[in-house]
């Protein structure tokens, strides 16, 4: 006994060492990381010379936060997930029974989202509910939308698509400049920018079609630049970097969300406000997101969709079984495009002004991220993830309390990139399949079973 309480101890000791070792060596990794970038700020003062402000407080914060987390994760958080591997891999293998909660997940997600507005209106009234349905409603909406077409073209078709932003700037412009020049309805649009971009899609697929790799994502990434400098450059037509202001709202079965008569306010005597256009794009984004969602479902277990998977899992095994590659990349490109007009068609109409600063390289790299992080091919894990994400920096715009621990000039959205690269790299190492690591193929045999990622390629979910 004493033998083994020697051993006991001593292993505690090692590992305490090891733990502040580890610690010191993340302190010093973030003082060299974070102290040009938080510890100098430039500035400029009122002879408009740049000045260097010092917040050395600030770095010490975050020196000090790596090193207490570093030390916390070796000497707890590894142990415990050790011993959780240890006795999950000693266990007998248990087939797990679905619930009813997770065969009717996506109906009572849909229910609750059809009760958020309702909801919200309740709990901090008409007025107050504004920047929840749209910062919190419709903004990630927008993004789950966006997020499931590309995950037919990478998810499913596995091309890697780094120009997606195109298509949604290819929808937003072609609202607002068929509305602005020729008076027509968003329902009339909608349709014809989700069509426009899928013709833009197929002009993407053709140059690509025997690329892959890295090489495929070259070429989707200059595209997206391409479009996005002729919009700059284009002024004539686009209006460059001023944009195009005054888009046309949508109605509601020709009802208006302005302050006339005829309005919507005024025509079932409600107060005037403009939280209820919110919320009819609150629904109507919703609607878009799961027609996008319904199409993806249906492709996916048709000829086309099975088509798809076998192009990412192998498109030289797909070649020999005489599927023809040409129109399955093509049907892909155009498919994941005509989704990301629709979403800029609906962007164009919510902001009622778009320019090309809203359609960067960093909306790409954000859209393939929520793909990657959810899990390629999972419909729920990529909206989870984009709940998370996007979710997640707008809540950093109400957190001014930090501002009481970091001091009054503190931002907490100016670090939502720093926070999403954190996420990012802790998402990738603790779940590199996504956040939903297992999906039900499209084809089986007798009993319908989820893959586990273990089976599928890294990043495939």
């Amino acid at each position: 006994m004493a033998n083994v309480a020697s051993t006991t101890a001593s292993a505690g000791s090692e590992l305490t060492a090891r733990a502040l070792r580890e610690a010191v060596f993340a302190g010093l990794i973030t003082l060299g990381l974070f102290v040009l970038f938080v510890g100098l700020k430039s500035d400029q003062n009122i002879r408009n010379e740049l000045i260097l402000t010092q917040r050395w407080g600030l770095l010490a914060i975050f020196v000090a936060v790596a090193m207490v987390g570093r030390f916390l994760i070796v000497v707890y958080v590894q142990p415990r997930f050790a011993k959780r591997k240890a006795a999950k891999a000693a266990a007998p293998d248990v087939v797990k029974k679905d619930t009813f909660f997770t065969r009717q997940w996506p109906k009572i997600a849909v229910v609750m989202l059809l009760l958020y507005p309702p909801v919200i209106v309740s709990l901090v009234g008409v007025q107050g509910s504004l920047k929840w349905v749209d910062n919190f409603g419709i903004q990630i909406l927008i993004y789950v939308m966006l997020a499931w077409g590309l995950n037919i073209v990478v998810g499913l078709a596995g091309l890697l698509d780094l120009g997606y932003v195109a298509f949604y700037a290819v929808g937003a412009y072609s609202y607002a400049l068929l509305s602005s020049y020729f008076g027509l309805s968003f329902w009339v649009l909608l349709p014809v920018a989700g069509l426009l971009a899928a013709l833009w899609g197929i002009v993407l697929g053709f140059p690509v079609l025997r690329l892959r790799g890295d090489y495929l994502a070259i070429v989707t990434l200059a595209f997206g630049e391409i479009i996005r400098l002729v919009l700059i450059n284009w002024t004539e037509v686009t209006k460059g970097t001023f944009g195009v202001s005054g888009i046309a709202k949508a109605t509601l079965f020709g009802i208006k969300f302005d302050a006339s008569k005829d309005g919507f306010a005024a025509l079932f005597d409600l107060p005037l406000s403009s939280a209820y256009y919110k919320i009819f794009l609150f629904y109507l984004i919703l609607a878009l997101a799961l027609l996008t969602a319904f199409v993806t479902i249906r492709l996916r277990r048709m000829p086309i969709g099975r088509a798809w998977e076998a192009l990412r899992e192998d498109e030289i095994a797909c070649r020999s079984l005489g599927i023809n590659t040409v129109t399955t990349k093509l049907t892909a490109f155009a498919t994941g495009a005509m989704f990301g007009g629709f979403a800029g068609s609906f962007f164009a109409v919510r902001q009622g002004f778009v320019s090309p600063e809203s359609f960067v390289f960093l909306e790409s790299a954000v859209i393939l991220a929520i793909v990657v992080l959810g899990g390629m091919g999972s419909l729920t894990g990529i909206a989870i993830a984009a709940v998370v994400m996007i979710g997640g920096t707008e809540i950093l715009r109400e957190l001014t309390f930090l501002k009481m621990i970091f001091g009054p000039a503190f931002t907490p959205e100016l670090y939502r990139m720093l926070i999403f690269g954190l996420a990012m790299v802790t998402v990738m190492v603790w779940k590199p399949r996504g956040f939903v690591g297992s999906r039900e193929p499209t084809a089986f045999l007798r009993q319908r079973r989820a893959v586990s990622g273990s089976f599928t390629k890294e990043g495939h979910g």
